[in-house]
């Protein structure tokens, strides 16, 4: 049977999370979906927990690291076993409303496009919110070039989670889904950057079904710690190759902006 649908888990130190993930995973299977977990060599009692629910979910496999590799290579690594002709990510400790990975597929059949965006549901605590892509022309094929800019307000690169959304797998057979894995923040940005000007076309839609948590302590978007530091280097990276694309001129402008107002949430932050 052809897969049509891979979505690919990374987990490390979620073992309390998972169950709300397996829960909202049951309401989503389908014959031709897989579920493609890779274990990060967690801490705690990931492996057991992954192992133990894992069982009950048609279509899931386990990918086990022998050691920490982190995010980036945890997605890489779940791209390379993904055999879906449709590609997206969700993050362990985040979970999916009933139907949203049918409604998903769906979406991108109709519209026949490389990747699809969605909106998601911010969960903090008790409060939901609903998150909306900058992009604000909907269920329209478009090129990703002409949602990069302008500078001075949010666009679509600026809504930079990989897993807000399904892609082709045409885009991984030409190198365009892999994340860089000498970031350990920020490659979402990266990526979502070099989708926008590799990429031929892609629509924004208002599905939507990612319950993703936001401000969970201990989680590294919390912690005052040197690796947030590597936004320099994706930004970095981000200047460096739009300095290069052949419409420079007009993209690079909002990458400067998008690089002063990352230093500046960074500085306020603090």
């Amino acid at each position: 049977m052809v897969v049509k649908l891979s979505v690919i888990i990374p987990c490390y130190d979620v073992s309390g999370q998972l169950p709300t993930l397996f829960r909202s995973l049951q309401g989503n299977l389908r014959d031709d979906f897989e579920f493609v977990f890779v274990e990060d060599r967690s801490t705690d009692d990931t492996a057991t927990v992954l192992d133990a629910l894992a069982a009950d979910v048609p279509g899931a496999q386990i990918i086990r690291h022998p050691v920490n590799l982190g995010l980036s290579a945890a997605r890489n690594t779940g791209l390379v076993h993904a055999q879906g002709t449709y590609l997206t990510w969700l993050d362990a400790d985040d979970w999916i409303g009933p139907g949203y990975l049918e409604h998903l597929v769906r979406t991108a059949e109709r519209l026949g496009c490389e990747f699809v965006r969605t909106d998601h549901v911010r969960v903090s605590g008790r409060r939901r919110t609903v998150v909306r892509s900058p992009e604000t022309r909907r269920n329209l094929v478009m090129s990703p070039r002409a949602a990069i800019g302008p500078p001075f307000r949010s666009t679509s690169v600026d809504y930079s989670m990989a897993w807000a959304g399904v892609y082709h797998r045409r885009l991984a057979d030409r190198g365009l889904l892999g994340f860089a894995e000498n970031l350990r923040t920020c490659a979402d940005r990266h990526w979502n950057w070099r989708l926008h000007r590799e990429a031929e076309t892609f629509a924004t839609v208002g599905l939507l079904g990612v319950f993703h948590r936001h401000g969970v302590p201990g989680s590294l978007s919390e912690l005052d710690d040197p690796r947030h530091l590597d936004f320099l280097d994706a930004m970095t990276m981000i200047l460096d190759e739009t300095a290069a694309d052949r419409e420079a001129d007009l993209l690079l402008p909002k990458a400067v902006d998008a690089t002063c107002a990352l230093i500046n949430y960074h500085v306020n932050k603090r």
